[in-house]
This record gives structure tokens, C-alpha cells and sequence, in this order.
């Protein structure tokens, strides 16, 4: 079997999509399916690990990189990369399926095209970005929904990380009943779960606690909650009724701090900006736990990530994910709600309890490596089957 995976970046690069795409393609490889990844973050072709992986970076100057710079039009820019790339190698050894991410819809000038496509959900567009103030904002997110609901609707199959998530999905794309649709969670791989369960824990000794925070400075993930959070314990911490700590910001630059923070948040956090996977490791393995108050993840590698570490995980009750993966194994704390005074409440007993941390750390041991690759890249085949079967539905 021969299928091509699009994604936007492909590792080294740090990002969730990356790491997905990465598990994905390589647990498939280990089945025997010949894998070619097609990624824009790069620019010619080499083997890595089993999978062919394919740049399409646009090169500066040229039409398809100057029309990316258009509004709404800008998002047709990538879709027609990725067609052109795909059905120009399906042309010389053909592919039996297409699969791409949900996110911005990479594949949805492939729909109504012979291949077989299957889109597996990430977070859409819609729940990543902001509150569109000027015209060409509103425009370009509408652009961008339609979009992806072109391809989910053209799509012969859908793969979602959890049940909640597939409802989501369903809802916001308005997908009929007819189309195969599997839930299938995403794994880490092998060497990380090992280095993880491996990393000491810190005794808490000879410093200040640290807490971590990985991903974007942005309303989803609960950032707004984690500064308001850090103001509140950073003020207790100065009146010493809480022990010295600093929250280190993975993917967070300096510049995405607001102006006005309050100084208490501000002597307390660490902007750390983009780091590579062994720096990421690195600041799992010297955290205390792990801050991740996020209202909504499709399935939340951060959890599993701070699972895989045995770091106690601080999140959010408004996420299914949390609720589950976080909730139901007793593997940290969640936060009643998404406001600073509730993720503070959750985050203070932590800091003021040793022995909290170590039987929230043993649980986190326990519920980490649920999902490997030899789960993802069965499931992941058994859908593809199912979707290779099906009559493709027509685009709306």
C-alpha cells in the first residue's frame, strides 16, 4: 500500500502538527505501508526513518509565494502545492490513499480528484484564532472555514482524536452520517516515552519550583487564565506565603507578554520562545508540573507529553480531554473553570504540597503510554480500508 500525508511542517520542527504527522507516517511505515510525506516547511527530498519525505516550500518570488500574501486568496496558495505535488507523483507511481490534516485544509483542492482522501481533525482554524476585527480578518478566517468544510465534506473518510472531538467536528462541518469516521488517539514515540519515564524528579531543593507551560499565546490554549493565575500566585510568593517558583513559557516570545502584566506575573514568567525537541525535553524533565489550562484540544499531546514525564498536569474542567486524560486518572489538578482565580486554586496546592506532587507524579506514570503506534498505525490502515471502499461525497 502507498499513501501520501500532507502537513504543513514535519520534525525537527517543534509544533503539535509536526509531531502528529511524524507518529502518523512512521507508524504506518512500521507496517509496511511505503509512506511519502509532503511538507511545505522545507525544499527537496530525502528518507527519514522509513518515510520519503517530499518539500514543497514555496520558493520566494514565485507565483504561488506571492499569491500566499493575497487576504482570503492567500489560502489557495498551499491547496494548490499540494495538488500539484501529489497528482504529479500519484501520476508515476500511484497512491491507493491521500491523507491531510483538518487545519486551514491543505487537501481541498484534491477533493473530487480520484485519490481517495481521508482528513484526520486537528483543531480547526475557527478555534485557533482571535477575534477578527478589520474586513480582510473576517474575510480571510471566512475563507479559511469554507475551506475546510469543502474537504471534510469531500473527504471519503475522517479521523478524530477522541468521541467529543468527532462530535465537534461533526457539528461544525456540518457532516452527514454517511462517510466512515474512527477515533483514533495519537501516540508519542518510543524513545520519548523512554526518556521520560526515565527523568528524575526534582526534588524541589536548591531553587525555585518550575512550572511549564507549552504551546501559543492564545485564548484556546488558556493563556489569558495562566497570567492572570501567575499575577495572583506571584503576589502570594512575594508575601511569602507560597514557596519561590517561575513558569517557563515554551512557544511563548517576550513580545506576546502584554505590556500592562502586573509585575508580580512578570518576575514569575520565562518566555522561552520556540525550542527544539531536545531543549523541550530537557524543560519537561526540570519541571514540577505542568501548566496546561487549555479550554479546548482536539486531543492534547501536551498531556500526554507531561503523562509520559510523570509531571503532575494542571488543566482545565471545559476540556474533554483534560476531563479525561488529566480527571479521570487522578494524573494532576483541573481548575473548576477557565479564569485565573480558578486555575490558581488548582495550581497552589502543588506548590505548597511535596508529597501531593509525588502521588500525582506515580498516577501521571500510571496513565502515560495509553496510546503507541502500533494502536495508531492499525487503525489509522483499518480506516483507510474503510474509506477506500466508500463512495466519495460531493463538496459543498
Amino acid at each position: 500500500m502507498r499513501t501520501a500525508l500532507l502537513a504543513w511542517d514535519y520534525p525537527p520542527a517543534p509544533s503539535g502538527l509536526s509531531t502528529a504527522a511524524r507518529e502518523i507516517a512512521e507508524s504506518l511505515s512500521a507496517l509496511g505501508v511505503a509512506v511519502t510525506v509532503f511538507t511545505l516547511d522545507r525544499t527537496g527530498c530525502q528518507e527519514r526513518d522509513g518515510v520519503t519525505v517530499r518539500g514543497l516550500g514555496l520558493p520566494p518570488g514565485s507565483a504561488l509565494a506571492r499569491l500566499r500574501r493575497w487576504g482570503s486568496l492567500g489560502h489557495l496558495a498551499a491547496p494548490l502545492a499540494f495538488r500539484r505535488a501529489v497528482l504529479w507523483a500519484h501520476a508515476r507511481t500511484p497512491f491507493d490513499c491521500v491523507e491531510a490534516t483538518n487545519w486551514y485544509a491543505p487537501a481541498a483542492l484534491l477533493v473530487g480528484t480520484a485519490l481517495p482522501l481521508v482528513t484526520r481533525n486537528s483543531t480547526p482554524a475557527a478555534f485557533t484564532r482571535g477575534r477578527a476585527v478589520s474586513l480582510r480578518d473576517r474575510l480571510d478566517g471566512l475563507t479559511a472555514d469554507r475551506l475546510e468544510r469543502r474537504q471534510a465534506r469531500g473527504s471519503a473518510g475522517l479521523i478524530s482524536n477522541t468521541a467529543e472531538h468527532a462530535a465537534r467536528m461533526i457539528d461544525l462541518y456540518g457532516l452527514g452520517p454517511a462517510r466512515p469516521h474512527a477515533v483514533v488517539g495519537l501516540s508519542l514515540p518510543p524513545d520519548r516515552l523512554e526518556r521520560g519515564r526515565a527523568a528524575p524528579y526534582p526534588d524541589g531543593t536548591g531553587g525555585p519550583l518550575r512550572l511549564l507551560f507549552v504551546g501559543r499565546a492564545e485564548r484556546r490554549k488558556g493563556f489569558d487564565c495562566l497570567l492572570a493565575a501567575a499575577a495572583i500566585l506571584g503576589a502570594e510568593a512575594e508575601a511569602c506565603t507560597l514557596p519561590p517558583f517561575v513558569i517557563d513559557l515554551v512557544g511563548v516570545p517576550e513580545t506576546d507578554l502584554p505590556a500592562d502584566l502586573p509585575a508580580a506575573a512578570r518576575r514569575c514568567l520565562r518566555p522561552l520562545g520556540r525550542i527544539d525537541a531536545p531543549a523541550l525535553d530537557a524543560a519537561y524533565a526540570a519541571s514540577h508540573a505542568v501548566l496546561a489550562p487549555s479550554r479546548y484540544e482536539s486531543f492534547g499531546l501536551v498531556y500526554q507529553e507531561a503523562l509520559a514525564y510523570g509531571r503532575p498536569v494542571v488543566a482545565c474542567a471545559e476540556d474533554a480531554s483534560a476531563r479525561a486524560f488529566v480527571g479521570a486518572p487522578e494524573a494532576g489538578r483541573l481548575a473548576w473553570e477557565a479564569t485565573g482565580p480558578a486555575l490558581a486554586d488548582a495550581i497552589r496546592p502543588l506548590l505548597l504540597d511535596p508529597a501531593l506532587r509525588l502521588g500525582l507524579r506515580k498516577n501521571a506514570l500510571s496513565a502515560s503510554g495509553a496510546f503507541d503506534r502500533a494502536r495508531l498505525g492499525s487503525e489509522t490502515l483499518a480506516l483507510y480500508a474503510r474509506a477506500m471502499t466508500a463512495v466519495t461525497p460531493n463538496a459543498n
